[in-house]
């Protein structure tokens, strides 16, 4: 038996690899670590976080923190999620799959990063299986039974796997995850995503029986017409949807940012939200209360992560404990009213 976890499972701790000098992050360092406390700190009541840093004088200012443990480990980048060790449940218990990270479709350098998860495992002492794949933690989300989201647009470009066609994928990925099905997504983007549409900036599973999805209601705006084209999609899955609609735009340099509510973090009884000084923040942080009773929902503010195309999720990546799955599908039915989709809308509706 393997399965895949859904996020919102038992976990051990949370890893966070830290920006340091040698990073993109080095013109406003100060700014992206003082985002980086705000996350951690809205974690450790909740479980522990690993911190991860070439640097330990970055690592240093973290040790304020409970609740933290500290790893030199050189690094890239920090977009941990997508080169980061991803679990699996087996009769045995657990084992993490260290695929191939070839950033982005070799867009940046990733010598450093494709080999954290090596010293990541002296660390954790587990199973660690190497898979010959190229697959990003961003590209793939789970219900933790056996259904997995992801797009097209990523797993199918040819900067990735360009000697797998789609069959090949999906077979592969089912084999490795214990899948029954694969919901491939066609539409959808988030402009200032550098990733080639990954799927945890447009839809992710909240339970084993609802998404939650990026929407857009302004007519005006680039992302409407992809928004609305992958709503329908996802209304044809057979899954209950939450509708999470974006900010209104942010810019830096003249750039507009990649701001998405759905990048998202499960951690044990609590829900980390990327938030962007916007009047659609406490839409949405109320939104996936009402969705999730049992978690507490946290919004991070994440205007800083942003200015390097990722946020929250794309920062972190979970490691879980070998426990029975904590199922909440159930607190989706009994909190929803009874709707089988709450959309909401910058104008309110």
């Amino acid at each position: 038996m393997i399965r895949a976890f859904g996020e919102w499972e038992k976990q051990e701790c949370l890893l966070l690899s830290l920006p340091h000098k040698n990073t993109d992050w080095q013109p406003y360092l100060d700014e992206i670590l003082a985002s980086y406390e705000e996350l951690v700190r809205a974690v450790v009541p909740y479980q522990k976080c690993v911190l991860i840093c070439p640097d330990t004088q970055i690592l240093e200012r973290f040790k304020k923190f409970s609740n933290c443990e500290f790893l030199e480990i050189a690094t890239d980048d920090t977009w941990i999620r997508d080169y980061g060790m991803i679990d699996v449940l087996c009769d045995n218990g657990i084992k993490s799959y260290d695929f191939n990270f070839n950033a982005w479709g070799n867009k940046f350098k990733s010598s450093n990063d494709n080999a954290v998860n090596t010293a990541l495992n002296a660390h954790f002492k587990g199973k660690l299986e190497s898979v010959n794949m190229v697959l990003e933690g961003g590209s793939v989300d789970f219900n933790g039974d056996g259904v997995l989201l992801t797009t097209e647009h990523c797993l199918l470009n040819e900067n990735r796997n360009p000697n797998l066609n789609k069959s090949q994928i999906e077979a592969k990925l089912s084999e490795l995850f214990g899948l029954k099905r694969t919901i491939w997504l066609k539409n959808g983007f988030i402009k200032g995503d550098d990733t080639d549409h990954h799927i945890d900036t447009l839809a992710r599973f909240i339970t084993p029986d609802t998404i939650a999805y990026a929407s857009c209601d302004d007519r005006s705006d680039e992302h409407f017409n992809t928004l609305r084209a992958m709503r329908d999609e996802l209304e044809k899955t057979g899954f209950k949807l939450l509708a999470l609609p974006l900010p209104s735009p942010k810019f830096y340099n003249d750039k507009r940012l990649g701001c998405t509510y759905t990048n998202f973090i499960f951690i044990n009884d609590a829900l980390i939200v990327p938030t962007y000084d916007d009047k659609n923040d406490k839409i949405v942080l109320e939104a996936l209360q009402n969705a999730l009773p049992n978690h507490k929902v946290i919004g991070v503010n994440s205007l800083v992560f942003v200015r390097q195309n990722g946020s929250l999720h794309c920062s972190s990546q979970n490691k879980y404990h070998a426990f029975a799955k904590q199922n909440v599908s159930s607190e989706a039915k009994n909190k929803r009213s009874g709707a089988d989709r709450q959309v909401f809308s910058e104008a309110g509706e």
